[in-house]
């Protein structure tokens, strides 16, 4: 459905493509948290003003690139309608060529749980099936403590969760959170994070 925007669409949330393999659930959690507290008018103010980039792709379906966490929040909340702003139309081009495209744009982040880049195949085919990455959720609580500033970077927090992951033992981050985020922020004012975003 078109808008007074000419690339502005507003359609279903459970129609919307993931360009990512993973989300935090810590930080999806977050969210609903944000979600839950607002009233029924603000509800609507924030739909309205909070629009998800995505390109069109074969068979005219919205590939999102970017607030995969929020629209997954959204669903576990049982929102359905949502807008999309519109970056690119490719619904021109082949799967194959499509993906190249899209992975040239740095629009699509296809790596598992364990940091592992993985076939466009394998991208879940709706915002349900994200599956959890537990240092993304590492890399966006160090994010909210200080320990670097948001960054326009496509997937910055993912090249965050990925330094993590070769640092810090994932039993330790499920066995003592807290110890895990104050070892994440030391190293995320170390020399060893400087090649990073933010």
């Amino acid at each position: 459905m078109h808008t007074r925007h000419q690339h502005l669409f507003k359609t279903d949330l459970h129609e919307l493509r993931p360009t990512q393999i993973t989300v935090g659930y810590t930080e999806v959690e977050q969210k609903r948290g944000l979600w839950s507290g607002l009233g029924k008018g603000e509800r609507q103010k924030f739909l309205d003003s909070h629009w998800f980039p995505a390109v069109r792709g074969p068979k005219g379906s919205f590939y999102i690139v970017d607030h995969h966490h929020l629209g997954r929040a959204l669903l576990e909340d049982g929102v359905n309608q949502c807008y999309v702003v519109l970056l690119k139309d490719l619904a021109m081009l082949e799967k194959d060529e499509f993906w190249t495209v899209m992975d040239h744009h740095q629009w699509v982040h296809p790596y598992d749980a364990r940091g592992r880049r993985c076939p466009m195949a394998d991208l879940p085919k709706a915002l349900g099936d994200l599956a959890d990455d537990p240092y993304r959720s590492l890399a966006g609580e160090v994010r909210h403590a200080g320990g670097f500033p948001k960054d326009a970077t496509p997937f910055a927090e993912f090249l965050w969760a990925d330094f993590f992951r070769r640092r810090i033992k994932l039993s330790q981050l499920q066995r003592s959170p807290d110890a895990a985020l104050q070892a994440a922020l030391t190293l995320s004012h170390s020399a060893q994070a400087a090649h990073l975003p933010g």
